[in-house]
Formats: structure tokens, sequence, C-alpha cells
């Protein structure tokens, strides 16, 4: 009987492009991976566990399929499976695999389901998993690294993912080739810390981006979230002088103290991440510039608070992605003192949310007028498509079958009341 299996994915986009890899693999072994929850043999759910909020939706998922499907099989893998909290729904589920251990998962589903006469994968954390997506038709997740060797003291992905390490250039360009061979336009890089990309033929981020820009038909390439000490300006100019890697950044920058940055074990003060973002503005004036900010660290006081904000407000930064504290088990801050209320935090995430906002609307007005190239998604939204230009801004235009997934000039005229820009099409 062909077993059916539904993948659940929780968390970052590299999850994403992992699961995408999971599932040809499952189909290649002759599985059929379902997203109708009512067909399933089996349910595997990537977890995540960057916060508390992450592990509590893996619980309810868990207890929805007990409760709803009590015949089927659950496979837990990812960040969640390979910490100590997982013992608390260990005895929930059926398999448990970790992140570095995700390249098993169809070996073991077939252990599950009586299957022999298999070769099983070793297990070693130091095996890059190679994987992209390419169900979104327009872009591809691509991963190109994992791991992590920072162990920042509020985080667990260096302990649920392993030491950094990275694909080899080779193997990205034929995955690069692969995808661009399906017909999508836009790559975006992913990994748990990309900047610390290196090869074993000790080849970095920089010799992987020049080697990508020269493969043919390859239209756009945006690089995700990239700490702003491995930002480096060779980097920065290199995407100032080409059309392909996207003039978007993501910069974690957690806080705009130096004292908090320096109780997180970051590997830069606020100095430096100020001078990338000025630099890349001296490039180009018109990138868009993202920032993750964490809220409400041990000890963090209101005057921390407000020079965080006061120092994200004086930079010419476009949008933030705020997270409030989330305490995680087995990490340093979690047993450091002064615990902030989720009160204090809550308040203090709403003030960094309505600075975001600001921030980002003066963005988008900055480039009213401007001539700029979005790539068209397939979504409707009551009558209009929805895209984003090179830069990162969303916009809308009049439904037309032929824009979709292509890539047009558009003049930007006016944002409506959901934030997204009104275009002409040229």
């Amino acid at each position: 009987m062909n077993k059916k299996i539904v993948i659940k994915t929780l968390g970052c986009k590299l999850n994403f492009s992992e699961s995408a890899a999971i599932e040809r693999l499952l189909v290649e072994r002759g599985y059929t991976v379902s997203s109708k929850d009512s067909q399933a043999d089996a349910f595997i759910i990537n977890t995540c566990a960057v916060t508390e909020n992450a592990e509590k939706k893996c619980r309810q998922y868990i207890h929805q399929i007990k409760n709803n499907h009590p015949q089927a099989k659950i496979v837990l893998v990812g960040c969640f499976s390979a910490l100590q909290n997982v013992k608390t729904v260990e005895n929930e589920v059926d398999l448990l695999l970790g992140s570095s251990d995700k390249m098993n998962v169809v070996a073991e589903i077939d252990r599950l389901f009586g299957k022999t006469n298999l070769e099983e994968t070793a297990k070693n954390e130091a095996v890059f998993f190679s994987s992209y997506s390419i169900s979104e038709r327009t872009r591809s997740f691509l991963k190109i690294q994992d791991g992590c060797d920072y162990f920042c003291t509020y985080c667990t992905v260096a302990h649920a993912r392993g030491r950094s390490r990275s694909d080899s250039i080779e193997n990205v360009i034929v995955n690069i080739r692969e995808i661009v061979a399906n017909g999508i336009k836009e790559i975006v890089l992913t990994g748990v810390n990309i900047g610390d990309f290196k090869t074993k033929k000790e080849e970095c981020f920089f010799d992987l981006l020049q080697a990508i820009t020269k493969i043919e038909d390859l239209k756009r390439l945006r690089i995700s979230s990239i700490e702003p000490n491995l930002l480096t300006k060779e980097i920065i100019d290199f995407t100032a002088n080409t059309n392909i890697v996207l003039p978007h950044f993501h910069i974690p920058l957690q806080s705009g103290c130096n004292d908090i940055l320096a109780k997180m074990k970051r590997r830069y003060q606020r100095e430096l991440f100020a001078e990338k973002v000025c630099y890349i503005k001296e490039k180009m004036p018109h990138a868009c510039i993202a920032a993750d900010v964490i809220v409400g660290f041990p000890s963090e006081t209101e005057e921390q608070f407000m020079e965080t904000y006061n120092f994200i407000n004086s930079l010419p930064v476009s949008m933030l992605h705020v997270f409030p504290y989330s305490k995680r088990p087995n990490t340093p801050a979690a047993d450091m003192p002064n615990q902030l209320t989720n009160a204090c935090k809550n308040e203090r995430t709403k003030q960094l949310i309505r600075l975001s906002d600001e921030k980002k609307r003066n963005f988008y007005q900055e480039n009213s007028g401007k001539i700029l190239h979005a790539l068209i998604e397939s979504k409707n939204e009551n009558g209009f498509l929805q895209g984003f230009t090179e830069n990162y801004i969303r916009i809308q235009i009049p439904y037309n079958k032929q824009y979709i997934n292509e890539i047009i000039k558009v003049k930007l005229l006016k944002i409506d009341a959901k934030g997204v820009y009104e275009v002409e099409k040229l």
C-alpha cells in the first residue's frame, strides 16, 4: 500500500527548504506527500526551538494529530527534537530525529512501516544536508550553510544544529542550475549563519557570490540574514555593482546597547552595525535594510531599552523584526538575574513595532515615483497580483495572468491603506 505523508513545517525559511528536500526524498522512495491531514499515514513535524512559542506550536500540532488521527505515525525532526526540552513530548511521538539527522528521515520512516533491506545513512553531525524549495514557483530558498559556532547566551540553535558547516560551491551551483531550470526567477540564500560559509577549500561567502553571479539565466539573488561582523565591504561593493544580487540586507542587531550586546555574547558592538548600515546607504541609497531586535533581555533597564530605540531611530534602517526575549532552557541567559516581566517585554515590543512601521512607511515614501523591477507572484488579492521589487517593496498590479512569475518594470505611484504600493507597468 502506498503510504501518505503530511509534512508540517515550523520556523525559519531554512526549515522550509529542508522540508522541500525531505519531500523530494520521500517521493523518490515511493511515498505520497499529501497536504490533506485526513489521508495521512504519518506526519513529519519539522520543528523550531528559537522561542518558547515555537515549541508551544509543536506541542499543539502533536496533540491535534493524536486527537484527530490516532492511527497515524508522528515523526519529529529539527531543532526542538535535538534539545532536552523534547522530553516533554517524546512519549507522544513515534520517532525523534534532530537537525543533524534529518537526512535519515526516509530510512527511519521505512523502518516505521516495516520496509527492509535498506542502506542506512551514517549519522554524523558534520555532514551537510543540501536542500532547496521550489514549491513557491517564483522564488526558491536555497540552503548553503548549517549550524553555528557563536553560542549567543540566549540562543539554542548552536546546540540544536551543531557546528557550522557549509555546502561546496560546486554543489550550490548544481542546485541553482536545477532551480533555474524549473523556471524560478529568484533565489534566497539561507542558512543559520550564512556569512560563516566556508568550504573545505577555504572558499568564503564572497567567493560563493562571485561564482553564483556567473550562472547563466539566473535573474535574482537575495542574501538572507547575515551578521554585521561578517557582512564585509567587499560584499556590499559587489552587491552595488551587480544587478543579480539584490539591494536588500537583513542584518541582526539584537540590541543597540553595547552592555546588553556583551551579555548576549554578540561578536560586535553597535558602532560596527551603524558603520555597515551607513556604508550600504552610501553605495545603494535605495537599498532595503531590515534588522532583528530582541527586547527585554535579562537586566535590560528602561534606559538601555531607550538607548536601543534611539540608536535604531537615528539610522536609515527600513524595517525591524522585533522579538520579546524568550527564556530558553539550558542557555546562560535563562539563569541570569533580573528577568523581566512579560508585561514589560510586551510593552517594549509594541514600541519598537510602532517604530518599525514608521521606518517602513518612510522607506516606501522615499521610493515614490521610482522606476523599479518587481517579480510578480501568483497570489490573487481582490483582482490584484502582488510582488516584490528588487529592494523588497511590496507592490500590487491589476490581475493579468501573463505577469505571473515575470519580472516587470514598474513605476511606484501610491501606498494603499494596507501599506502596499500601487504601480504602473512600464
